[in-house]
């Protein structure tokens, strides 16, 4: 009997510390599980120039270095680089990351009041998705859409959210502005580069003049 009720007291211990690790973690504006972190979420709290919301938009948002083939030199980005929504409109951003490396989106700019440091971030540390929401203000803007790991950014993960028409083109989205700074892939002409291109002629000529001997 004693031996039972020991058992009993160990599973319900083990369960719980189980249910523990589980739990998604939340603190101070942020909730974080093993999986990734929301942080700055706002599902309610209205700006100040907005009696109500004017709509309710979902928009789904993918990352990943397939996303970046399509622009020359760049290893990752988004699925869109640009997205518009009504003024005082309540968004439902999921974001989806299709890489097995970590990625966020990071919206900036947004009213200090509601965001803690204006902004909102969604973080995922391999394949997976999660949600979260924010209300936009009325003012025409363009916010800048974002992964703040370390040369996603440069890499090509950017875009920008206009809300009311937006108050122009951010620089350097892919696909959407031009570059500050224009990327330049310059070939070194030392004598290894000449030698090698020597004998790629030198090979491809060749390899023309037998194959039009034995045609």
């Amino acid at each position: 009997m004693r031996n039972n009720f020991l058992s009993l007291v160990w599973l319900i211990l083990c369960l719980g510390v189980t249910n523990v690790a589980a739990m998604t973690m939340q603190h101070n504006g942020m909730t974080m599980d093993d999986e990734g972190m929301i942080m700055g979420e706002n599902t309610s709290n209205l700006p100040k120039d907005c009696p109500k919301i004017s709509e309710e938009i979902n928009l789904t948002i993918h990352a990943g270095h397939e996303h970046a083939q399509k622009y020359p030199g760049k290893m990752f980005a988004f699925d869109q680089q640009e997205w518009k929504v009504p003024g005082c409109s309540k968004i439902n951003l999921t974001f989806v990351n299709d890489d097995h490396i970590r990625h966020q989106l990071m919206v900036h700019g947004l009213p200090g009041y509601l965001y803690r440091d204006g902004m909102l971030t969604i973080e995922i540390y391999g394949p997976g998705k999660k949600t979260a929401s924010l209300i936009v203000s009325s003012d025409p803007k363009t916010y800048m859409v974002h992964c703040e790991v370390p040369q996603h950014m440069e890499k090509g993960m950017k875009g920008q959210l206009k809300v009311a028409g937006g108050d122009g083109d951010l620089p350097s989205i892919p696909g959407v502005s031009d570059p500050i700074k224009f990327d330049r892939y310059l070939i070194n002409w030392n004598g290894q580069t000449w030698a090698v291109l020597c004998i790629a002629i030198l090979v491809g000529a060749s390899g023309y003049w037998l194959l039009k001997k034995w045609l």
